[in-house]
This record gives structure tokens, C-alpha cells and sequence, in this order.
């Protein structure tokens, strides 16, 4: 991380840019990894797994998420400061794996690895600009016992209302179009 975003000042232009058009861009590159997959059934079953595992990391970090309004430091986010990006890249990592194609491992790993670090830029400067020591404090460790960020419950429904059911849909639609294409691509195959 560079020294202007660690104190607090906006990242780049480009980075502001393409954290923003990190969803747009996943439909685009979600669209190319479903046209270049070639799933077969072992590696769907090893892969799925892993991208369900992935969202169930967003569901619990999403229950604990208050956005804006303070440093979450309840659920995933006591052990690593963006569960939520972290569970995004172990779905791209699970899908990649079910679609059995290397060049769609290539391809997932530069659009999550590009606009992952894109949105932690900016979303880390956000927050010390909002939280300031707040922030400062949990990024180095120094979480803040006895805190109701700290002390929160895991919420359904807080996970919802952080629009978590937009992963889940695009997980659930992403299996079932590989599970689709595997049973087009083998036509011998009988579940």
C-alpha cells in the first residue's frame, strides 16, 4: 500500500474507477469464463464446494456489516480486515476450478486480482478518512474489547439488507449454467 492511501488520501483516479466498475466488469468477464468453460464432472464437484464456501465467508461478513457507519470488528472481521473480498476471490477460485479451463483460471485471477486490490485501496481510504484512529487502531490489531462492533451478533437479515442475496443469485445461476454446459458437453453423463 502506498504511503497516500496508508494516510488517508484518496487512491488514484484509476483505482477510484476501477473499483467502481468492478461489478459491470464481473458480468463481462463472468459472461467470457461461462463461453470458454469446459466443466467436467470431478472438477465441478471439487470446485463448487469451494465457491459455496466462499459465499458462506460473505453471508457470515455481510451479517456483521454496518457499512459506513463504523469499523466492523465482529465475525470474519475480528480475524482479517475484508472477508468479503477474500470470500469473492475463494468463488473465483471454486469456479475457476469447475469450469476446467486454464485460460478461465488466468482470466479470473487477473480481474479479481486487479479490482480486489482496486477496491481495498479505496475502500481502506474511506475509511481512514471517516474513522481516522478508529481504523488506524483494528488495521493494526488493536481491536477494541467490550465495543458493540466488536460484541455484535451475526444478522440474516443485516446480511440482506447489505444486498448479500446478489452474490448468492449470481453464485447459484453460475452453477447451474456449468452444471448445464457439463450435461451439453456430456451428453453421456447421468447424475
Amino acid at each position: 500500500m502506498d504511503d497516500a492511501v496508508r494516510a488517508g488520501a484518496p487512491p488514484a483516479t484509476w483505482t477510484r474507477k476501477l473499483a467502481r466498475a468492478r461489478v459491470p466488469l464481473g458480468f463481462v468477464c463472468g459472461a467470457v469464463v461461462l463461453w470458454l468453460a469446459r466443466p467436467e464432472p470431478k472438477l465441478l464437484m471439487a470446485g463448487l464446494p469451494i465457491a459455496a464456501a466462499g459465499e458462506a465467508l460473505r453471508v457470515w461478513a455481510a451479517g456483521h456489516l454496518e457499512k459506513s457507519r463504523e469499523v466492523t470488528q465482529s465475525g470474519p472481521y475480528r480475524f482479517m480486515r475484508h472477508p468479503l473480498y477474500a470470500g469473492s476471490a475463494f468463488m473465483g477460485i471454486g469456479l475457476s476450478i469447475a469450469s476446467a479451463n486454464l485460460i478461465v483460471a488466468v482470466l479470473t485471477g487477473v480481474y479479481l486480482g486487479t479490482t480486489i486490490r482496486a477496491a481495498v485501496k479505496t475502500e481502506e481510504a474511506f475509511l481512514r478518512s471517516a474513522f481516522g484512529g478508529d481504523y488506524d487502531a483494528y488495521s493494526q490489531g488493536r481491536n477494541q474489547p467490550g465495543s458493540p462492533a466488536v460484541m455484535r451478533r451475526f444478522s440474516f437479515e443485516r446480511a440482506m439488507r447489505n444486498k448479500e442475496y446478489r452474490a448468492m443469485t449470481g453464485l447459484v445461476i453460475a452453477s447451474l449454467l456449468l452444471v448445464a454446459k457439463m450435461m451439453w458437453l456430456t451428453p453421456s453423463f447421468q447424475p
